[in-house]
């Protein structure tokens, strides 16, 4: 294992490199937060693919490979069809709006008021993405190096914590960029081919398993269902995608780059199933499908390839970790505590006001990273975490958001309305029917809607003046933009 290890220590000593390197180039809030809006088409693409891949969609998908064969790639597949309908359908307008946060969005389009509530959800969401990408350590550090499960929490969130604080969004970027590298090398050109040969190619595959394991649907309507709207939609209203589009230098970086991204995204789907159906094969009383990504990877690669696809998975980790830590900072600071200490106004082109907003979010990204490491070693029940975490987001916040994009008559009381009731019949539903179950979910929603229209039809329409200049920073030519950088002609 010593050539394994030397890979494994090798890689963290890079993102801190990486890290290190970022600070230097992090001077001001737009290049702490959003890499400076700078982000050509390459490297777009890659972080963006790199954020939304990360734990889940790595040793889960293999999971759900190995428990469904290849029906068990639609978790991550509906992660990529939400990012390409992010990025076709809303990704130029949203980085035209030049905000730092979703919540930013929502008073911009509605005139104010309805930014501390939605960043006390979006906050939640953050938090616990974070939370749950971090305890994720435990698992990978446990086969590298037989590891307690505190102490690989601690190590791992403490190197993200360190690169993230360094240099914010940079850092985050390039070692994103790395962490793409990585995991296309990993798991797409070594852990597939590899995994398929063991198993005796796709015809011994089929001929082992149940038919049902090469039924594109054979996971169920209902969970594709769910699916959908859990992870598609998530991927149109989260902190850490919007804040990833945010550091597009243009709307045809935005567009462009993250369809690469999200067609990538649908690649890496059906490679992880197809990984977890050759580990059924060769394993297939594992205790847990969980199991089938370690597992396959500790006995069948061959060593220095073993340490780079571990490397992989840890990327994976990684990079939706840091992606979750600096969401949860930003929203934290400004939309949370700013709002709150009544201490919101517009960034000024002095260094001092620019260096005093670097160390205001990077103190933020250090007390949430200290809190996600805390809460990681606490917490048991990722699965269930997450599940709330993900309901209401889209409970509380789908409709607001999407409304304001779509529908011009919808108000700020509505949107507090929908906010409201869709996060309370999330909790009060999962209290009733459990938190794994489909219902609340889908009645929140529904809930969400109903109270959205009714109270925005009910109420005065938007003020006119709002509406105005919410259409001029959709345009992308306020007067507001003045201080942001001059993105790097392409």
């Amino acid at each position: 294992m010593a050539v394994d290890y030397t890979v494994i220590v090798v890689y963290l000593a890079g993102m801190l490199a990486m890290g290190w390197w970022g600070m230097r180039r992090a001077k001001s809030k737009s290049e702490f937060l959003v890499a400076g809006r700078r982000l050509g088409p390459a490297m777009y693409s890659g972080t963006m693919a790199a954020i939304v891949l990360g734990g889940a969609s790595t040793i889960g998908g293999v999971g759900l490979g190995y428990q469904y064969g290849l029906s068990g790639a639609w978790m991550v597949f509906t992660i990529g069809l939400g990012l390409l309908a992010l990025s076709v359908f809303f990704s130029a307008r949203i980085a035209r709006l030049k905000v730092y946060t979703v919540s930013e969005m929502l008073d911009l389009r509605y005139g104010g008021r309805a930014g501390v509530i939605s960043g006390v959800v979006m906050w939640a969401y953050t938090l616990m993405l974070a939370v749950t990408s971090t305890i994720a350590y435990a698992t990978i550090f446990d086969v590298l190096f037989d590891m307690n499960r505190t102490v690989a929490i601690v190590l791992g969130g403490a190197i993200v914590v360190a690169y993230s604080t360094l240099g914010g969004m940079w850092s985050i970027t390039l070692t994103d960029m790395v962490q793409f590298v990585v995991k296309t090398i990993g798991v797409l050109l070594l852990l597939l081919p590899i995994a398929v040969v063991k198993a005796g190619g796709f015809a011994e595959m089929k001929a082992k398993l149940p038919t049902s394991y090469f039924d594109p649907l054979g996971i169920g309507g209902e969970t594709i269902f769910t699916y959908v709207l859990i992870y598609t939609f998530g991927m149109l209203i989260g902190q850490d995608i919007w804040q990833r589009v945010f550091t597009a230098r243009g709307d045809r970086t935005a567009r462009w780059g993250g369809t690469v991204a999200g067609t990538y995204c649908l690649v890496y789907a059906l490679a992880g199933a197809v990984i977890g159906t050759a580990a059924k094969v060769l394993y297939p009383k594992l205790g847990s499908p969980d199991d089938a990504f370690a597992t396959i990877v500790k006995d069948e690669l061959p060593v220095g390839v073993r340490g780079l696809v571990l490397a992989a998975a840890l990327a994976a980790v990684m990079s939706t970790s840091s992606g979750a830590l600096i969401a949860c900072a930003t929203v934290a600071n400004n939309d949370i505590w700013s709002r709150l200490r009544g201490a919101v106004r517009r960034d000024r082109d002095a260094d001092g006001e620019a260096h005093d907003e670097v160390r205001g979010n990077r103190v933020f990204i250090l007390i949430m990273g200290v809190a996600v490491i805390g809460t990681a070693i606490a917490l048991n029940n990722v699965v269930e975490a997450l599940t709330v975490a993900y309901n209401l987001l889209v409970g509380g916040l789908l409709v607001p958001i999407l409304g304001g994009l779509l529908w011009k008559r919808g108000t700020v009381q509505g949107a507090l309305a929908s906010v409201i009731v869709g996060g309370l019949a999330v909790i009060g539903l999962m209290a009733g029917y459990g938190i794994l179950a489909n219902e609340p979910v889908y009645y929140g929603l529904l809930a969400s809607l109903a109270a959205y229209v009714a109270v925005s039809l009910a109420t005065r329409p938007t003020d006119e003046a709002v509406l105005a200049t919410w259409r001029d920073r959709l345009a992308g030519r306020s007067p507001e933009l003045a201080s942001e950088p001059v993105p790097a002609p392409q």
